[in-house]
């Protein structure tokens, strides 16, 4: 009578169960780049982000329309003074801003959450700290990289003016003169929004949230204030109007501009603050850059703990 045998595969020797296998990874033994290429890297990935670069299609729809949206009125602006041989532009080199605060603003609120927002929803700044890089290294490069955003989205049509007057053939020292104020002042621009965006945009990772919350600080505050100073100049309270000013980004630069870069205030009746308040505006400004700055880093020291 057969025997059945059972069905299962012979025990292996323990030493057959070891196995190693040479999968081709080597040592690097190239150089180590360490902190201030990361950084720099971190910057320029910033910095490509904050237009799309390197991203989808879709990505880049909003922040190149905006950015074509801020240049076309300087390029109608330029066109309509060559062909009507005017003897200046329509606008002044540092009102271009203020008149196109809106769009300005609208770019902030897209690109500030886009920066910091993913890193903070998909845990991914933990990451960043593993290696070489630290703290105030991520929120520099983040700062310094939407700021860039901004000024060249600010400085791009200002460039547009000056090439337009120097082609009307108006007066090269007056046009090099205003576009290098106007300069100044979206460089200053572009830092204060940036530190604002960020830090608005770093509190909650839900970029829809980060949008809405950054467009109501800017655009509102600055109605709030508009508002506040039209019902001060019709009631011809006129010294209170420079002082309302303090209170929004928008009229913070108007008023910067307006005292130390011979700009014509756009506040109610041009009404701008005079040297002494104009002391008063810049060192808010920068005390909010600077206050900016020390909360982000507060702010990623928790989250990467």
């Amino acid at each position: 009578m057969a025997v059945e045998q059972p069905l299962t595969s012979p025990v292996p020797p323990s030493g057959d169960q070891t196995r190693i296998h040479n999968i081709g990874y080597r040592n690097y033994d190239g150089p180590r780049l360490g902190r201030a290429y990361a950084r720099r890297s971190l910057y320029s990935q910033s910095l490509r982000g904050s237009y799309g670069l390197g991203r989808s299609v879709k990505s880049k729809v909003l922040p190149m329309l905006l950015f074509v949206v801020m240049c076309v009125p300087a390029a109608i602006m330029v066109a309509v003074a060559v062909a009507t041989k005017a003897k200046d532009l329509p606008v002044e080199y540092t009102r271009y801003a203020i008149i196109m605060q809106g769009v300005i603003s609208l770019y902030v609120a897209s690109q500030a959450p886009q920066s910091v927002s993913r890193d903070l929803r998909f845990k991914t700044v933990p990451l960043y700290f593993s290696r070489p890089i630290e703290t105030a290294d991520y929120v520099r490069a983040k700062y310094a990289a939407l700021a860039s955003a901004m000024f060249v989205l600010t400085a791009a049509p200002l460039l547009v003016l000056y090439i337009g007057a120097l082609l009307a053939k108006l007066d090269f020292a007056d046009q090099t003169k205003g576009f290098a104020e106007g300069l100044v002042s979206v460089a200053l621009l572009s830092l204060l929004f940036a530190g604002i965006g960020l830090v608005i945009a770093a509190v909650t990772p839900r970029r829809g949230f980060g949008i809405a919350a950054v467009i109501a600080v800017l655009i509102i505050s600055y109605g709030a204030v508009s508002t506040l100073q039209a019902i001060a100049d019709a009631q011809n309270n006129t010294g209170a109007i420079p002082w309302i000013g303090l209170f929004s980004p928008v009229t913070l630069i108007d008023g910067v501009q307006t005292a130390f870069l011979g700009a014509t205030s756009s506040a109610p009746g041009a009404v701008g603050p005079g040297s002494g308040q104009g002391a008063v505006y810049v060192l808010v400004v920068l005390g909010l850059i600077a206050a900016a700055y020390g909360l982000l880093l507060r702010r990623y020291k928790k989250v990467g703990l």
